[in-house]
């Protein structure tokens, strides 16, 4: 039986071939009743639309990309499972080994909403991983396959991303705009770590908050630190004067640090992370230790992902819209591949303090 093509589909439902494909590829631009008639056709006909012959057409993949670092601690460990003779194991699980392995919800979310942003103008995601491989090959590897990618801010050397962006266009996610012509999307980290921290300075009366930082080369934690120390500065206070503790995003290396706190009996009035991950890594040492939050020690993070609502205490917060983030990554770079004599694009979005019982304690207490 010979294949449906678009011509046979664009005869079925009584529409032009344009109309076809513009419900396949941006059905919100099409009216409903078509939209319906159109895509009854095509399951009647059995129409696959061919992604080869689209993009030989527009010279374009179809196909947009997005690079992260790594992105977890695990290990590669595919391959034993293969190996198990036993399909299924009974195991102890013990509630506390030490460990912790939490996902990386930041990304998650951002991927979320780079995937979806990506499949609504008809594009599909490849998503690549930095694990310990070498960033150039991967990077490479990745821009000969797609019409553009987006790539996590200072996670790939600036040569190389210069080299990438002469064929495709390059959005960077995250960090502020550096002297280079790239697009950049990014959320307000400055202004909500400063509000914040303003809301303890003033609400709270805290005077000596002490920040834990993330790794010394992330743009938002740079960002982020500025906002605390602006605060701070506004207030009178010399943010030289406090110590910051580097706990690089990690809830692992958080709960070291909180431990040591607990064990030299030095812990400050409050602990201001620099994202969620920390702040529930503090969480995890203060409770059984026998130390209070908010009463004891304030502690607050960044982020906004779900597990600082589930947390106890429930972790105040700075919200950034990652899904969002993701959203316009995706936009800037569509716009560019239809534009790509416009000036470069800075989208900065709005961010939340929610504030909750880690700082603000039991409501009505």
């Amino acid at each position: 039986m010979k294949a449906a093509t678009v011509y046979d589909v664009a005869a079925h439902a009584g529409v032009s071939i344009a109309t076809v494909s513009r419900v396949l590829r941006r059905p919100d631009d099409v009216r409903a009743s078509t939209r319906a008639r159109v895509l009854s056709s095509v399951r009647e006909l059995g129409y696959v639309p061919s992604a080869s012959a689209r993009s030989l057409a527009a010279r374009r993949t179809g196909v947009l990309g997005l690079f992260f670092p790594s992105i977890d601690d695990e290990d590669d460990r595919a391959e034993a499972v293969f190996e198990q003779d036993t399909l299924a194991r009974i195991v102890v699980d013990i509630p506390d080994t030490g460990e912790v392995r939490p996902p990386n919800l930041y990304f998650d979310e951002v991927l979320r909403g780079s995937e979806r942003e990506a499949w609504r103008h008809g594009f599909a995601l490849m998503v690549g991983v930095g694990r310990g491989s070498d960033p150039a090959t991967m990077v490479n590897d990745i821009a000969g396959r797609v019409d553009g990618m987006a790539v996590l801010a200072r996670s790939v050397p600036d040569d190389l991303l210069d080299h990438v962006s002469r064929r495709i266009p390059v959005v960077l996610i995250a960090g502020p705009r550096r002297g280079d012509d790239f697009d950049h999307v990014s959320v307000s980290n400055t202004e909500g770590m400063r509000a914040l921290t303003e809301h303890l300075l003033d609400r709270h009366r805290v005077t000596a908050p002490v920040y834990v930082a993330g790794p010394s080369d992330s743009p938002d934690d740079a960002e982020r630190y500025l906002g605390f120390r602006q605060a701070l500065a506004a207030a009178g206070i010399d943010p030289d004067a406090l110590p910051v503790l580097r706990g690089n995003f990690s809830r692992v290396d958080a709960r070291a640090i909180a431990a040591e706190l607990v064990t030299a009996g030095d812990l400050p009035r409050a602990l201001v992370c620099g994202n969620d991950q920390m702040a529930l890594g503090i969480l995890d040492v203060l409770g059984p230790a026998g130390v209070r939050v908010p009463d004891d020690v304030i502690v607050t993070g960044f982020d906004g992902i779900e597990a600082g609502r589930l947390s106890s205490p429930r972790l105040t917060t700075v919200h950034q819209p990652m899904a969002d983030l993701g959203r316009a990554a995706m936009r800037a770079m569509l716009s560019r591949l239809e534009h790509p004599d416009q000036p470069p694009i800075t989208a900065r979005l709005p961010v939340k303090v929610l504030l909750r019982e880690s700082s603000e304690g039991a409501p009505g207490a």
